[in-house]
């Protein structure tokens, strides 16, 4: 196995054992309990509803694809940006540049051009999940913490992002060591593309995307609650219980937010919303199934067809992943 297949079975099997963690919270007979008098039909409409997620998304970086200038068969674009949902279980999803590595295996698309693509993308879904927990924040004066840390990572990252000169220090600080210093033209290049995207403008309309995308898992969320019998969240609770326990998640820079995630989306909803112990696990359990295990699931089956769309670039990728963990990242 590559380490990367080893890698993600590795976190699908941490997955696993905080499913099974969160079930022996909820007591796995009055887990079943719930499960048995669940209303099935609000889990398929949540997968709906992540599948809306998903395309609004995958509008966004075919406008990124644009601006970027990078032509891009639209069938191999498909393809290749769901594949990166097979890594989001990664820290940061940082595990989602396999995407470049794809387009340049495809494509020959230099890896400079294509990741500020893949940063800006996690750069406006933080932005926009922090905008709709702040709905919540002003409502119900819960989860500040989370949201102010959030945002001022965020606003850092644009301060230096906007800062070229600081930018340049640091980049160049970063790749001062010997071994380090033939990144330095690289990242800058990675850094120009980067800075292009945060613009004003592109980051307006790319966080436009990103919140009405989350907003639908967030919908999501709120239904597979309410599908347990005589439990119900106001949508306004709802957004903010999904979007900071996944901001929370994405801080930990745990693969897939696993634990922090998951545990503070139960504690939410039994502290906020006053559910049962069994009700609010079985309602994390469902709702992680139809967002984050969902999204791999149809990550790695992206990724199989697109490995016989393509197996000769499929084989090239395989080398260079095997090189990259070991030397580094390529241009």
């Amino acid at each position: 196995m590559t380490r990367t297949t080893r890698g993600l079975l590795v976190v699908i099997a941490g997955g696993a054992a905080v499913f099974a963690g969160v079930s022996i919270y909820g007591d796995v007979h009055e887990l079943g309990n719930r499960l048995a008098g669940f209303a099935w039909w609000t889990f398929a409409a949540a997968l709906g509803l992540a599948l809306t997620n998903y395309a609004l998304r995958y509008a966004r970086w075919t406008l990124y694809l644009r601006n970027r200038s990078l032509a891009v068969p639209a069938r191999t674009s498909a393809l290749v940006f769901v594949s990166g949902f097979a890594l989001s279980v990664t820290p940061g999803k940082i595990g989602e540049l396999i995407k470049s590595y794809l387009l340049r295996a495809i494509l020959a698309i230099p890896i400079a051009r294509s990741a500020p693509i893949v940063v800006a993308e996690r750069v406006t879904d933080l932005i926009a999940l922090l905008l709709l927990a702040l709905v919540g924040v002003g409502l119900y004066g819960i989860a500040g913490t989370t949201v102010a840390a959030g945002g001022a990572l965020v606003l850092a990252g644009l301060v230096v992002l906007a800062w070229p000169s600081l930018s340049h220090r640091l980049i160049d600080a970063a790749t001062g060591p010997r071994r380090l210093a033939r990144y330095r033209p690289r990242l800058r290049e990675l850094y120009a593309g980067l800075a292009e995207l945060v613009r004003p403008w592109p980051l307006t309309w790319g966080t436009a995307i990103g919140v009405v995308a989350w907003l639908s898992e967030c919908a999501g969320f709120a239904l597979i609650v309410s599908g347990f019998s005589g439990t119900h969240v106001p949508f306004a609770l709802a957004i903010l219980i999904y979007a900071s326990t996944t901001v929370a998640g994405a801080l930990s820079f745990l693969p897939g937010g696993l634990v922090v995630t998951d545990a503070g989306m139960t504690w939410l909803l039994q502290s906020a919303r006053g559910a049962d112990q069994a009700t609010a696990a079985a309602a994390t359990i469902l709702t992680r199934l139809a967002t984050l295990w969902f999204a791999v699931v149809i990550g790695l089956v992206a990724l199989a067809v697109l490995r016989r769309h393509a197996p000769a670039a499929s084989r090239t990728l395989d080398g260079e992943l095997a090189a990259e963990s070991d030397a580094g990242p390529a241009s």
